[in-house]
């Protein structure tokens, strides 16, 4: 398999393994190429390519205009902020004045769930999903793979515990697609009132010990707590959720192995996890961030393939 089954990324779930594993294999060619001297390559020349963000960001932003501008493609970007959004103009009517300048590809992030999925039903432009709501985060749950696949080579029965606010994290849900897909073992941990009623459907299993759930894995993927969408108040406060499920040196050294820390951003020190963890030798967060251009370059690529036919 040389091209992807899909014309758009929208999510983890629309994907196949062949795709995923097209993808890292392409990701690992791309990150040859941005650890030489010369990182740049010609693969996207003469594709004009928009970075529509209706959602914060800092991560997935720069990492996919870096990715971009390391294919040589041409790029815009937008922010919600300081558009005609504020003026009350639609998704479907700013996307389609945007691309009547000749736009070739679409990385759109919004704050609702599905955005993108509808968004690609009114044009056909290749849309890559940079996040909706809290449906799906693609290309962070391919890194996030990717790293893992880095670490320890395979990613079959490799067990990974997701740890935090599983309810509103589009993150957890992309990787538990992803991982699955991928032969891996998942656990999630956290709160009750952070879990979504469905979540053992999706043939993950709930721990609620956090103890039991870092003895178990070989990977943790700790969450942040996603204040700004929690309606209610799901636990009773920042300070006894980091009692209860905070990862911090005590806690890691106490296990009988060594496990490997992840985190997706942005990270709240002191809550889900210690700077002492985060900057420790078993943490590879700055790996992500680093494997996130890789797989970004070759989502764009593969995509601009298929545009091309």
């Amino acid at each position: 398999m040389s091209t992807l089954s899909v014309n758009n990324l929208l999510g983890i779930k629309n994907l196949h393994k062949e795709d995923i594993n097209l993808i890292f294999k392409t990701a690992d060619n791309f990150k040859d190429v941005i650890n030489r001297p010369i990182r740049k390559v010609p693969s996207l020349r003469d594709i004009t390519i928009a970075n529509l963000f209706f959602e914060n960001s800092t991560r997935t932003r720069l990492s996919f205009e870096l990715a971009e501008k390391r294919l040589s493609a041409d790029v815009l970007n937008f922010s919600s902020g300081s558009s005609s959004i504020k003026k009350g103009e639609n998704l479907i009517d700013t996307v389609n004045n945007i691309l009547a300048m000749k736009v070739d590809m679409i990385v759109l992030r919004h704050p609702d769930a599905g955005a993108s999925t509808f968004l690609s039903k009114h044009i056909e432009t290749p849309i890559i999903n940079a996040g909706d709501g809290t449906h799906e985060h693609p290309t962070q749950a391919l890194l996030d793979a990717y790293s893992i696949r880095e670490k320890y080579g395979d990613l079959k029965d490799k067990k990974v515990v997701i740890v935090g606010d599983i309810l509103h994290s589009r993150v957890a849900l992309s990787n538990i697609f992803c991982l699955k897909m991928l032969g891996a073992k998942i656990k999630v941990c956290g709160p009750s009132t952070l879990m979504p009623k469905y979540i053992e459907s999706l043939g993950v299993i709930y721990e609620p010990d956090l103890m039991k759930a870092l003895e178990w894995c070989d990977v943790a993927n700790m969450l942040r707590i996603q204040l700004e969408r929690q309606k209610t108040n799901l636990f009773p406060s920042l300070k006894e959720y980091s009692f209860m499920y905070g990862l911090n040196k005590a806690r890691l050294d106490s296990l009988s192995k060594q496990i490997t820390i992840m985190h997706p951003g942005p990270i709240n020190r002191g809550v889900e996890i210690t700077s002492d963890v985060a900057d420790s030798k078993q943490a590879i967060i700055l790996e992500q961030v680093e494997n996130g251009v890789a797989i970004r370059m070759a989502v764009l690529y593969l995509l601009a393939n298929n545009l091309q036919k």
